[in-house]
């Protein structure tokens, strides 16, 4: 009894600092009909930097007739008042788009390719094989503006228009960005179909061709197993993780798509587990409020309803039972 009561009020042990860089300025709001303007960008953006975030996808350099969500990408990035450790993101799907970001002051620009065929076409327009050859002219255009060039891959964990995707394809991909000297690569799940079985597989098999590819987790909530996917990538030895505030998200050009892993859920959950994320989670919290409020309707995410887990009540607000 005393072995058990002592175990209980010992805190989590310090498992190191988890990295979650949030997406849902990028991956969230493309997917969404209500356009929020620059300014309103910005002052959200900022909100996530005050926070804690360091880590933030901002927007994609995609063409505006394709995302017109995203079609103030250099206003945006322009707005943005950094802190030291600020490191910002864009996607950057092609050569244009490189181009593009060279002229902004983002940091990182993510390449990007699907482990299927059918939805690169459908993501990119284009074939692997043509993603691929276009990687080095990407990648050379970002480094001569000094931008890190990451890479990226969609449908990693099983496509909607294919099923499951082969990991021999996914390992073909990574490849391809470590000839090119890129060693941080973002596994996503686009549309919700990773499970803790499949996360694992994925993970050891590139970690042992690759080790020294540094992986991210970009998984999605579509069947309820985001956070236990998040998990085996800590067993795993995952520290890098994207999420989105409120949980928005979701691939405009995939059947079935919905809201990333949230960032306040994701938050909470790594931090009573010991880890350090250097987020303020009441803040994180606020900004998701403020994302719901100008987007107009609810956000998935459950801890901005709430609360931490020590967010107490007065004991004379809520009723006592009669009888």
């Amino acid at each position: 009894m005393n072995q058990v009561l002592a175990a209980e009020s010992v805190a989590p042990a310090a498992n190191g600092r988890i990295q979650v860089t949030e997406v849902g300025m990028r991956d969230g709001l493309q997917i969404e009909s209500r356009l929020i303007p620059a300014e309103q960008k910005i002052d959200l953006l900022n909100d996530m930097i005050a926070s804690g975030i360091s880590h933030i996808e901002v927007t994609s350099f995609v063409s505006p007739k394709a995302v017109p969500q995203l079609a103030d990408a250099e206003q945006v990035i322009g707005g943005i008042r950094r802190r030291e450790d600020t490191y910002l993101m864009a996607l950057v799907p092609n050569l244009r788009a490189a181009e593009r970001a060279a002229n902004t002051s983002v940091d990182g620009g993510v390449l990007l390719c699907s482990a299927s065929e059918t939805h690169n076409r459908k993501n990119l327009n284009r074939g692997i094989d043509e993603s691929i050859a276009a990687f080095g002219e990407v990648a050379a255009c970002l480094r001569a503006a000094g931008i890190e060039p990451l890479g990226g891959l969609a449908v990693v964990f099983g496509c909607p228009f294919e099923g499951d995707v082969p990991v021999r394809d996914v390992l073909r991909l990574a490849q391809s960005y470590a000839d090119l000297g890129i060693h941080h690569v973002t596994l996503g799940d686009t549309t919700g179909m990773a499970t803790p079985v499949n996360v694992r597989n994925v993970i050891r098999t590139l970690r042992g061709e690759l080790p020294d590819i540094d992986i991210t987790l970009h998984l999605h909530n579509t069947r309820g197993v985001g956070l236990a996917n998040v998990l085996v990538g800590l067993e795993e030895g995952v520290r890098r993780f994207d999420a989105s505030v409120g949980g928005l998200g979701g691939c405009p050009f995939a059947a079935g798509a919905t809201g990333n892993i949230c960032t306040e859920d994701l938050v909470y959950l790594l931090q009573e587990s010991g880890y350090e994320t250097g987020i303020d989670l009441d803040k994180a919290i606020a900004v998701a409020h403020k994302m719901e409020r100008l987007l107009e309707k609810p956000l998935a995410g459950q801890v901005m309803r709430a609360g931490p887990r020590l967010a107490l009540h007065a004991a004379d607000a809520v009723r006592t039972a009669a009888g």
